[in-house]
């Protein structure tokens, strides 16, 4: 005796060994013996074998039409043995009771189940809609394999291509163009990755990088709104004073300048003049929520993402040959020792008379030039226009702050590594390409502009967050809590040391036009010049204001993102050079070296960190020629190999961790440090120098 029987939807087949009232001991096909329950039989016959009714049934049921099945079958509830008579013939075959009973299965679109072996079929409206459907999925599948053997034969269909970041970032799985790019990447055998690049889809190594940062944090495009910048106030006083700033050619948004009064009469004042968009923005108009979405102006070769439209930014900038309203932060010092005397902030118009560029002017300003009086350049006029004796201030005065905060940091600061400076020729408005010249110039940290404007904004952040503190109004601070391996750098609402710097606390509020941080701080300084010490009844943002911190969380996620995405370019641009120069060997530093493991340097003179196969046992600190093999601008990756030892480990180089740098895990990799960081080595003037 043999019996059909289902179970989990599907049927089987196989020999009754024993039965009981409820169930019964089944032998299938393949040795398994299973306890079927009595309600799952379906049919007990002789004859013929399991194996051979399946198969005979098989064949039937794929004769049979469902149109003509559907007609025959009865209005009502019906089992498979009913269709059988009234399809076939009163005296249907098990096979073609069975057969029936597969094509019933098989079509629930006509047929719905209704119970054990039973059916009722489908009214005609039910069944056009999913004929429709069925249909629809048909085409779709006969697109989708349209699309995959076009990837597969080099091009790219438009619909991919209009979602391919999409498809590569944040897929629906369900989508047809997914479900085209898995299918052609399994017939060819290929990554995705390596599928859409040769069929056409992603346009350069360059442009793969680039879309894929706008696709995460700019999904609308980088286009402004247009919003009409509102009027800075015009009755603000005059300041007697002259102001230069000090920014890299590149640089736009111009925030800071800088002034000296009183030289040769014992008391010098020293003017950090900042300006002032917290005069005219406001919390919550329209050009505060475009701020507050990008948070930052966005750095890298060759071109930005502005974090202000470009006609509000000229409306605020120190722009040259002008009087700017500006926040401004005067601080007394004795011209013998130094010290500081007294400070006071207020809110005017300040006349900026020049705007200097450190860029052209590092080989003119150096520390020669600054501290010897009869040191003279071979051609006067390159200096005449320089504020000489203010700047040989300035630069001594920083020397001596610097001095002051290394006393309070435990150790001095070391300027190891230099900056590099990226050039592209032919940018067009719109951002690079990917394939222009670019050019790498070497700018030793710690070179004298930088030196006087980075110690220049450290005294102001940190004079104007302790001010805060002392009025009770809240502001966005950084800090650390010590110099330990593992110690990072936080933001937060309180005024905590900043052990890194050396400053008992520290504000960011220099870069308004940059970033959103600094614009906060500078509605509640405003506040605080304006109501002195009831500033914390009127400022924008109260004690314990949930909005501060929702704020700071926002500003550390997006100010991460866009340094890691300056550090991606960046690499991306020093592989461009390395292409472009034909370089084959270059010497290293070994900066990482663990038994077993490749080691990793850092470039001579360059701002490239690779890791080096090959290589014999090393320490960290020696000095390596490495061998350079093939370049990959997609992966930005570039293969080497070790050649020679030049030299055995010297003191290894300061660690970067003793510098105030937001880097995230890819900065950290590739070496590139946070742009815009409030580190002592760069100043906060640094983001210019990579824009």
């Amino acid at each position: 005796m043999y019996a059909l029987f289902e179970e989990a939807g599907k049927l089987h087949s196989g020999r009754v060994l024993s039965e009981a009232d409820t169930s019964a001991q089944i032998e299938l096909e393949s040795g398994k013996r299973v306890k079927v329950k009595a309600a799952q039989m379906l049919l007990r016959f002789e004859k013929p074998a399991p194996a051979e009714l399946l198969r005979d049934a098989s064949a039937t049921a794929s004769s049979i039409e469902l149109e003509l099945a559907w007609e025959f079958a009865p209005p009502d509830e019906f089992s498979f043995t009913d269709l059988a008579r009234e399809y076939f013939s009163d005296k249907a075959s098990l096979s073609e009771q069975v057969a029936c009973l597969l094509k019933l299965s098989e079509a629930p679109h006509y047929f719905r189940r209704a119970g054990k072996g039973h059916f009722k079929k489908a009214p005609a409206d039910i069944i056009a809609q999913a004929l429709a459907a069925i249909e629809k999925k048909k085409q779709l599948q006969a697109q989708i394999e349209d699309w995959a053997q076009q990837l597969v034969d080099g091009s790219c269909p438009s619909p991919i291509q209009t979602q391919l970041y999409k498809i590569l970032f944040k897929p629906d799985k369900n989508s047809p163009e997914y479900k085209a790019v898995v299918l052609a990447a399994k017939q060819s055998q290929q990554a995705p990755l390596t599928l859409l690049l040769k069929a056409g889809a992603i346009q350069s190594a360059y442009d793969f990088h680039w879309q894929r940062f706008l696709f995460d944090h700019f999904p609308k495009g980088t286009a402004f709104p247009h919003l009409q910048a509102p009027a800075l106030p015009q009755d603000l006083p005059l300041a007697d004073v002259q102001a230069y700033s000090i920014d890299d050619s590149q640089t736009t948004e111009i925030d800071d300048a800088l002034s000296v009064q009183g030289l040769g009469t014992g008391r010098v004042v020293l003017g950090i003049h900042i300006a002032a968009p917290a005069l005219a923005l406001q919390p919550g108009d329209a050009l505060d929520q475009v701020a507050r979405q990008r948070l930052s102006t966005v750095y890298m070769p060759g071109h930005k993402i502005t974090m202000l439209p470009d006609s509000v930014v000229q409306t605020y900038t120190l722009d040259e040959g002008r009087a700017c309203p500006a926040l401004s932060l005067y601080v007394s010092f004795n011209e013998d020792t130094l010290a500081i005397e007294h400070t006071s902030t207020k809110l005017e118009q300040v006349p900026i008379v020049a705007n200097l560029r450190h860029d052209k002017l590092d080989h003119i300003v150096t520390e020669q030039w600054l501290t010897d009086p009869g040191f003279q350049h071979a051609d006067p006029a390159l200096d005449q226009h320089l504020p000489r004796a203010a700047l040989t201030f300035m630069h001594r005065l920083a020397k001596h702050l610097k001095t002051l905060r290394e006393q309070v940091r435990g150790k001095p600061e070391q300027f190891n590594r230099p900056d590099f400076n990226f050039k592209l020729d032919g940018v067009p408005a719109q951002g690079p390409a990917g394939e222009e010249t670019v050019h790498l110039s070497i700018r030793p940290r710690g070179a004298a502009l930088d030196l006087i404007v980075a110690e220049a904004m450290i005294l102001a952040n940190s004079t104007w967050g302790q001010w805060l503190s002392d009025l009770g109004v809240p502001g966005l601070y950084r800090s650390q809590a010590s110099m330990a391996p593992g110690v990072k750098v936080r933001m937060g609402t309180r005024a905590l040391p900043h052990a890194g710097i050396g400053v008992s606390c520290y504000a960011w509020s220099t870069s308004p036009l940059r970033r959103y941080t600094d614009l906060v701080n500078q509605w509640q300084l405003v506040a605080c010049v304006r109501n002195g010490n009831t500033a914390a009844l009127v400022a924008p943002f109260k004690p314990k204001d949930a909005g501060l911190m929702s704020i700071v969380s926002a500003f550390e996620e997006a100010y991460g993102a866009y340094n890691t995405h300056q550090a991606t370019m960046e690499r991306y641009w020093t592989l461009k050079y390395l292409q472009q120069h034909q370089l084959e060997d270059i010497d290293a530093t070994v900066i990482k070296a663990f038994p077993g493991e490749p080691p990793l340097v850092r470039a001579v003179n360059l701002p490239l960190v690779l890791g080096v196969a090959g290589a014999p046992t090393l320490e960290r600190g020696a000095l390596v020629r490495v061998n350079l093999g093939q370049v990959d601008t997609m992966a930005l990756d570039v293969k080497a190999t070790f050649v020679s030892l030049l030299d055995a480990a010297s003191s290894p180089e300061e660690d970067a961790s003793d510098d105030d740098t937001a880097v995230g895990p890819i900065a950290i990799a590739l070496d590139l440090e946070d742009a815009g960081n409030d580190a002592v080595n760069s100043g906060d003037s640094s983001p210019d120098a990579a824009s």
